[in-house]
């Protein structure tokens, strides 16, 4: 199954921890949305916005790996499950449930998404837009 990480996951040595079977394919850019922090964890989250993306990383992953991640993203309390099409394709990823206002990450978390920024090579100009 194909999984678009956004925000912690994009975190190759926190995504293979995760997910053993987990294999990042290629950076991507999820159209019409922006990227954002909230909730009382102040984690990442989408929301739609029209001329807008947001970069993440595309990963190979198994169903044993996705029960891990509905663990982890504490699904479906926290958040839900949003499919797109990439080239034909069905991609998963994760958005929240409550739409609760911006909420600037703890500087660990940011850390752990910068880091995967650097490992999925994305440009961090879409973060620190995120960030203001």
């Amino acid at each position: 199954m194909l999984y678009f990480a956004y925000g912690s996951n994009l975190n190759h040595f926190q995504m293979k921890r995760r997910c053993k079977d987990s294999k990042f394919l290629k950076k991507i850019n999820l159209n019409n949305f922006r990227l954002t922090f909230r909730s009382r964890y102040r984690a990442a989250d989408i929301d739609a916005m029209k001329n807008s993306i947001v970069p993440g990383g595309l990963f190979e992953i198994s169903k044993s790996d996705e029960k891990k991640l509905d663990v982890y993203e504490d699904y479906p309390i926290l958040y839900k499950k949003y499919y797109f099409t990439y080239y034909g394709k069905k991609v998963m990823t994760y958005t929240m449930v409550g739409k609760t206002p911006f909420a600037f990450p703890t500087e660990r978390y940011l850390n752990i998404v910068k880091r995967g920024y650097k490992n999925c090579k994305l440009d961090q100009k879409y973060l620190k837009k995120a960030l203001r």
